[in-house]
């Protein structure tokens, strides 16, 4: 496979920006220089690596060829770094955190490198963040997901406690008698998007189904936390949101109506194994935090 620089970093411009027209852009180019890069690449391949949608998505066969252009975008950046230390490039850190990491222990973790390093911070279900690295869309990621992707290793970082909660009146309305099958059947409850398994987990276990409980779909987290302290319905939420008074509010409280039904995520860190300063940097900071704000 015969590939360049320039080739490469088009491939990441069109991922990254979404279209032909922005990675021009980006490029300092055409979009058809762009155009043309992208098809030498794909000759050069013998695959088709970009679906030319909008916004244009790597293909399979495209994954590792991105990865590749990754990786060898990070070496060279960071080689320019290491020649010109009082140069003005910024590293860029594209990695995945779960929308609950990211609204509880990840962001403070990462305040500190953000002068220094700009991150691409992509969120999602932790049980699809690793999709996101596999796709060689990021370095690294938060994940629930204990096998290695291809290529990157795997650090634990502890386990995320979430309990059944709902605000005092919904809980008084659904739930008088505790949270029996009768009642999880009708009471309506909140799910952060269709992947999000915790709350059907937690129905499977009392109910054996899921089948016809009425669901409000909320895919934002601090939203999530705010249509259960509205009393939308029911979900599951991190403990570690319960015990920040800050991100609840005082007026509106919220509380577990069965301490007894937690569900415990094993959290872990994957990224490349190809060694970067600053991926390293990020790595140390989430690894340092989570030890200190999860269980183990």
């Amino acid at each position: 496979m015969d590939v360049d620089l320039a080739q490469l970093r088009t491939l990441v411009a069109v991922i990254d920006e979404g279209t032909l027209e922005a990675a021009a852009r980006r490029l300092h180019v055409t979009p058809s220089a762009v155009s043309q890069r992208l098809r030498a690449l794909e000759v050069a391949t013998g695959r088709v690596l970009v679906q030319r949608t909008r916004p244009a998505a790597v293909t399979a066969a495209g994954e590792p060829v991105l990865r590749l252009a990754r990786q060898v975008g990070l070496l060279v950046a960071d080689t320019g770094r290491q020649l010109d230390p009082a140069g003005t490039g910024v590293a860029v850190v594209p990695i995945a955190v779960n929308a609950d990491s990211m609204a509880t222990w990840a962001l403070p973790a990462l305040a500190p490198l953000a002068e220094e390093i700009c991150l691409d911070l992509h969120s999602s279900d932790q049980s699809h963040t690793s999709s996101l690295l596999r796709a060689g869309t990021v370095m690294g990621a938060v994940t629930s997901d204990a096998e290695p992707v291809a290529g990157c290793r795997v650090t634990p970082l502890g386990r995320m406690r979430y309990l059944p909660c709902a605000a005092p009146g919904f809980a008084d309305r659904w739930f008088p008698h505790g949270p029996d099958p009768a009642a999880l059947r009708r009471a309506p409850v909140v799910v952060f998007d269709r992947r999000d398994d915790l709350q059907h987990a937690y129905l499977r276990r009392h109910l054996g189904t899921t089948a016809d409980v009425p669901v409000h779909h909320i895919p934002s987290s601090a939203d999530f936390l705010s249509a259960v302290a509205f009393g939308f319905g029911w979900g599951m939420l991190p403990e570690l949101q319960l015990d920040d008074r800050q991100l609840l509010g005082e007026t509106r409280p919220i509380a577990s109506f069965d301490p007894g039904g937690a569900i415990d995520v094993e959290l872990h860190w994957q990224q490349w194994r190809l060694r970067s300063a600053p991926l390293d940097r990020v790595a140390e900071a989430l690894v340092h935090a989570a030890r200190a704000r999860l269980g183990g």
